[in-house]
């Protein structure tokens, strides 16, 4: 319940206060409104996670029942909001008519503190739930879970979607780049056009102009046929352009003359071929680093970032890997045909005490290589494994940039694991490290190895 959002609608000022007294202890925001006209609009700006409502008003409406004419608003709109309502004691046969209009529960007044903190953390438990099922069922890992972050992502995807700006995915390597770019695509108004995605940091010099824009037959010795390139194939659509942060100054000219130009000219042509695409690019590359003159040109960066979008790492996304880890958890479970159902607590507590370097790809293959290998139906913490590929020492970062604790570490780290290679010969340690032994020496006595 800790952060959740809970609208009270009432017409009666005691109760709003009573109940928002009551909740502010176990919520992370309580809303108060005594005018139901209003309840549209507040759904809309506040977004609560459950609502109480009352079931009479002093109205205008005249249904015979304020609080069944404002649920069936709701629920018209929010079919997934649960609603409370309250009612007096003499009006239970309108409450129980409004379970079956789709209400969740209703309270009777005066009610009983701990009954009523009881419905609402019951009814938030399973509508997390319920919610987290339908992601697993039809949406990708990468957006399970309903931590500030990832709302505040979902957030911003809605709004930016629908339009035809240009926009800059950044994030950590594993942290699913690429699944937000599908699904703002699927979320806009191109959707049934093409979804064109291309890996342009693999691309040779050779290759780049060629791959994107296209060639004629007998434009190169390999030319055998007419190709069309993948701005002309996205044409009407959305084109992808991952790891952008990693082409060459000369590929960036480029790319920026066709965005500018809006236009393509095949390799072996002089004809300019119009194109009409969305752009959305992709990069591990802090957004502070791109701006580097250096290794990405201005101009570029403000044709492809209108808007951009930070992908929050998976160690900022709190319970959110629990949740993720489950999804893994069961289906690996499914696939190896094992009996693995749950973690312990002690298994939970390493999850959560992480900091995944890998991010949610190194998650998965935790998960997986756990079950495959369990023999309970209960994974404990000496069955999680995460990956030594990940050499980035398990301490809070900021913004992707390591603090000074973090360098100390990874030094410590560092002349640990090359000592312990070389068996204890100093020599050839402080050889591989590229330091004399007198001060590898002094470095040992630091970090007390």
């Amino acid at each position: 319940m800790k952060h959740a959002r809970i609208l009270i609608v009432d017409d009666d000022p005691d109760v709003l206060t009573a109940v928002r007294l009551l909740l502010k202890q176990h919520v992370a925001t309580v809303i108060t409104e005594h005018n139901p006209e209003l309840i549209p609009a507040v759904l809309s700006k506040e977004k609560p996670d459950l609502v109480l409502l009352d079931m009479n008003f002093k109205s205008t409406i005249n249904t015979g029942n304020e609080g069944l004419y404002w649920l069936s608003r709701i629920k018209s709109t929010k079919p997934d909001l649960p609603v409370v309502m309250i009612t007096a004691y003499g009006a239970i046969d309108l409450a129980v008519t409004s379970l079956k209009q789709g209400a969740a529960d209703f309270v009777v007044k005066p009610w009983q503190n701990e009954q009523l903190i009881g419905v609402i953390a019951d009814l938030l438990s399973t509508n997390k739930r319920t919610n987290v099922d339908r992601n697993m069922a039809g949406t990708d890992p990468e957006f399970i879970g309903d931590s500030p972050v990832m709302q505040d992502l979902r957030y911003k995807i809605g709004k930016i979607a629908p339009t035809d700006a240009n926009i800059l995915i950044l994030g950590e390597n594993g942290t699913g780049k690429d699944l937000i770019a599908t699904a703002i695509h699927k979320q806009s108004k191109r959707a049934d056009k093409p979804f064109i995605k291309v890996d342009v940091g693999s691309l040779t010099e050779s290759l780049f102009e060629s791959e994107l824009f296209g060639h004629k037959k007998g434009a190169f010795t390999d030319a055998r046929e007419d190709r069309t390139g993948r701005f002309e194939a996205a044409n009407g659509g959305t084109l992808f352009l991952d790891e952008i942060g990693n082409i060459s100054l000369q590929q960036q000219a480029k790319l920026l003359s066709v965005l500018q130009n809006r236009q393509v000219i095949p390799l072996g042509s002089n004809t300019p071929v119009p194109v009409d695409i969305r752009l959305v690019c992709a990069t591990n590359v802090p957004l502070a680093d791109l701006a580097n003159e250096n290794r990405f040109r201005k101009d570029l960066i403000y044709r492809v970032n209108t808007v951009d979008l930070q992908v929050p790492p998976l160690r900022a996304r709190g319970d959110d890997t629990l949740l993720i880890a489950r999804h893994f958890l069961r289906k690996y479970a499914q696939k190896y045909m094992k009996p693995a159902a749950d973690f312990d607590k002690r298994a939970e507590q390493k999850l959560l005490g992480y900091q995944y370097p890998g991010n949610v790809r190194e998650l998965q293959y935790s998960i997986e290589r756990a079950v495959i290998m369990a023999e309970t139906e209960v994974l404990g913490a000496e069955d999680l494994i995460f990956s030594p590929i990940e050499q980035t020492p398990s301490a809070n970062r900021d913004n992707g940039a390591a603090s000074q604790h973090n360098l100390v570490e990874l030094e410590r780290i560092t002349i640990a694991n090359v000592v312990e290679k070389h068996g204890g010969n100093i020599s050839k340690a402080a050889k591989e490290l590229g330091i004399t032994r007198t001060a590898l020496y002094r470095r040992l006595s630091k970090y007390d190895i």
